[in-house]
């Protein structure tokens, strides 16, 4: 009997971490399954751009596992069962049960409402590709009545500068605003505030500091200090939260991302091991690493390696575990690029421009090329699986290997800055 290997979930994490144990274990030993609730790849990071009304190709889930022997299912994850080691699904037959041995848990993360009223009812986001494209269809409606119109953007995080931006060049009719909590940009050096406060005043983009959204209705949004502000879309860009299956059972943290070692397996079940937004993981800062792409990279190739080590019996090898900095795209021909030091602080320096939007661009190619066909059709040894023991572990046995992830996160080369404790926003 084969090693059953089912990944729930195809973002970048996910995609990742499939394409490359396909890759490195043997068909002969394993085989592996993939799970996702659509059939396309979502290219999250570029998600802003397709609600500007830029045309982002989906690539299909099937032309990317092309070639790797990795089964595709539909479906939608429901539940996860640890102590029976079972994950429900649901899908257009009905769904089922899938059993598992070892689970890698990588759901990502969505838009969080904070519980402010109103905001799931009125407020568009871009956390997903129908909701991207739901927010497209209401900008190109304001367009078409020709009398321009109120874009309300709400947060100024890395997804509210790169959503309020793209927006006010991509369509110069329509009037954006963009609401911070804090000073705008308040994580990034002088001279990148600097350039972000210019790059609003280019794009004619009306900044409100230190204001605070407490209700949001249809057509305005009500603020902390009774202050009313009318609009005719409100864009929510102010947090992201993990999907909460991952509590049912696991250790996780209060906002229910899972508590994992330094090879990203659980601290409650061995069995399980978590990538990406999903996974509380401590950076070799000794900080936890932000939800961001940047993350899903290092702990997805992290996740892999210790798989692979364990299952084959070899010494797993530590991958490093960064916050390198934040990428900022500012529209189609500005940027920037504001690296971090140990502890998570902007340096003086930064790379503003169209410089900056070049390496964005650049870092936008490589993540997807991370996840690509040609990718995982490179050349690799391909292991056997061990009947033995792995170096200080656990016996390896004929079990099943379980992954999820819905989205995201988001292969490497990009970052985010924490907003609020559990917190995001993704670039």
């Amino acid at each position: 009997m084969k090693h059953r290997i089912v990944v729930l979930g195809a973002g970048y994490a996910g995609a990742y971490v499939a394409g490359n144990l396909a890759r490195r274990l043997s068909p002969a030993d394993a085989e592996i399954t993939v799970v996702n609730a659509e059939p396309d790849f979502v290219e999250r990071l570029r998600l802003h751009q397709l609600a500007a009304g830029h045309e982002i190709k989906a690539q299909k889930l099937a032309d990317v596992f092309a070639g790797t022997g990795i089964r595709l299912r539909l479906a939608r994850v429901t539940a996860v069962d640890p102590e029976r080691q079972v994950v429900a699904v649901a899908d257009a037959d009905g769904g089922g049960e899938l059993g598992y041995d070892t689970l890698v848990y990588a759901l990502g993360s969505h838009v969080a409402d904070g519980g402010v009223p109103g905001m799931a009812e009125h407020a568009f986001h871009v956390t997903g590709r129908p909701a991207a494209l739901r927010l497209r269809e209401r900008l190109d409606a304001l367009d078409r009545r020709g009398e321009g119109g109120n874009v309300l953007v709400v947060g100024d995080g890395l997804t509210g500068i790169e959503t309020a931006t793209e927006i006010a060049e991509a369509r110069p009719g329509l009037s954006v605003t963009l609401v911070a909590r804090g000073e705008l940009g308040a994580r990034l050096s002088a001279g990148a505030r600097g350039h972000l406060r210019r790059a609003c005043d280019r794009l004619g983009i009306t900044v409100l500091e230190r204001t605070s959204v407490e209700a949001v209705e249809a057509t305005r949004a009500l603020c902390a200090d009774g202050t009313a502000l009318a609009c005719d879309a409100t864009v929510w860009t102010a947090g992201f939260a993990v999907n909460p299956i991952a509590a049912a059972g696991l250790e996780v943290t209060e906002n229910g991302r899972i508590v994992v070692d330094r090879t990203m397996r659980s601290l409650s079940h061995p069995n399980v091991y978590a990538a990406g937004d999903s996974a509380y993981a401590i950076g070799d800062n000794g900080r936890p690493l932000p939800m961001s792409c940047a993350s899903a990279g290092y702990t997805g190739r992290q996740a892999t390696d210790a798989i692979v080590g364990r299952l084959t019996g070899r010494e797993i090898a530590n991958t490093k575990l960064v916050y390198p900095g934040n990428h900022i795209s500012l529209g189609r021909r500005d940027g920037i690029l504001q690296p971090v030091d140990e502890e998570a602080q902007a340096k003086p320096m930064y790379v503003g421009g169209r410089k900056a939007a070049r390496i964005k661009t650049g870092i936008l190619k490589i993540s997807l090329w991370g996840i690509s066909p040609p990718t995982f059709a490179l050349p690799a040894r391909k292991r056997r699986l061990a009947a033995t023991p792995g170096p200080r572990d656990e016996p390896v046995t004929n079990q099943t290997l379980l992954m999820v992830s819905y989205r995201s996160p988001r292969g490497g080369g990009c970052a985010a800055v924490t907003t609020q404790r559990g917190q995001a926003d993704h670039s």
